[in-house]
């Protein structure tokens, strides 16, 4: 595991598997770390360059008391593939990932990314109440504001490991594999609340609709039939980027928030053969 030291003083551990190629710079969720991508590192093609990161406040990177929030962490993102030298680079976001990329289309444009692999998350988590109910449901907002509320005073109370426990086991359908579900749980627990409901309060606070039209790189938008995101959420999201393609897992391939542990064959499968198409014509 390598470290880098942002341009505020927080330590971040990644992982750059060196190799051939485009690199993939791939995001983990909230409150997650870059060991969601386990299976992917060596299940990508042979040889790919593959770089991960631990957000600050996540997995092995540093706990500092500031700079929890996504706009922040898209600036680490930044400061990242500067640090590594990536003029072009493809770009997966995987949940809370996905809105640190879409701050970083905001904020820096798409200029060094190639393609764009962007796997469940929606455009809106909170209901907004400038939102019409119609634009609330086509986004996948899965809260309301009252409710964001709520999560994040439960999270920091003194039930906070129960609700975080119980967070978790809700972007699961049916029975989930014991391993996976223990693995995820366990993982989460290396973000504190201190830094975990800032962050969470400020992702889902994000409205992304406006970036959308403006990504203008290949993407792929990936979405599962069992996770408590709806898969209509990313029908939208493909909608709106101009040219996206949308691939659902269907509940008998993965059936939960996390396909690429579930199921790590089938969803490199597909996240392969989108990256491959473009470098087999020397794009």
């Amino acid at each position: 595991m390598q470290e880098l030291i942002t341009t505020d003083g927080a330590r971040l551990a990644y992982q750059d598997t060196g190799g051939e190629g485009v690199p993939l710079v791939m995001l983990h969720g909230w409150g997650q770390t870059q060991a969601m991508f386990r299976h992917q590192i060596e299940g990508l093609a042979p040889g790919r360059r593959v770089v991960t990161v631990d957000f600050r406040g996540h997995g092995r990177s540093g706990r500092p008391r500031h700079g929890y929030r996504i706009a922040r962490l898209s600036r680490d993102v930044l400061e990242l593939v500067d640090h590594l030298g990536l003029d072009r680079f493809d770009a997966l976001g995987w949940s809370m990932g996905v809105s640190v990329w879409w701050s970083f289309i905001d904020q820096y444009g798409t200029g060094r990314i190639r393609r764009f692999v962007a796997v469940d998350q929606p455009a809106a988590v909170a209901a907004v109440p400038w939102m019409t109910e119609r634009e609330q449901r086509e986004s996948g907002a899965i809260f309301d504001v009252s409710g964001l509320l709520y999560l994040g005073a439960a999270l920091a109370g003194p039930e906070g490991d129960a609700v975080l426990a119980d967070f978790v086991r809700g972007m699961f359908t049916g029975e989930p594999d014991p391993e996976v579900l223990a693995f995820v749980a366990e993982e989460i627990r290396s973000t504190p609340a201190y830094a975990g409901v800032p962050l969470l309060f400020d992702h889902c606070a994000q409205d992304w609709r406006d970036v959308l039209p403006r990504i203008d790189v290949p993407t792929l938008v990936i979405g599962c039939e069992g996770s408590h995101v709806h898969p209509d959420a990313q029908r939208f999201v493909a909608e709106r980027i101009p040219g996206a393609r949308l691939h659902v897992f269907a509940s008998d391939v993965a059936s939960s928030h996390f396909p690429f542990l579930e199921n790590p064959p089938a969803f490199n499968a597909v996240v392969e053969k989108f990256l491959a198409e473009e470098r087999a014509t020397g794009a």
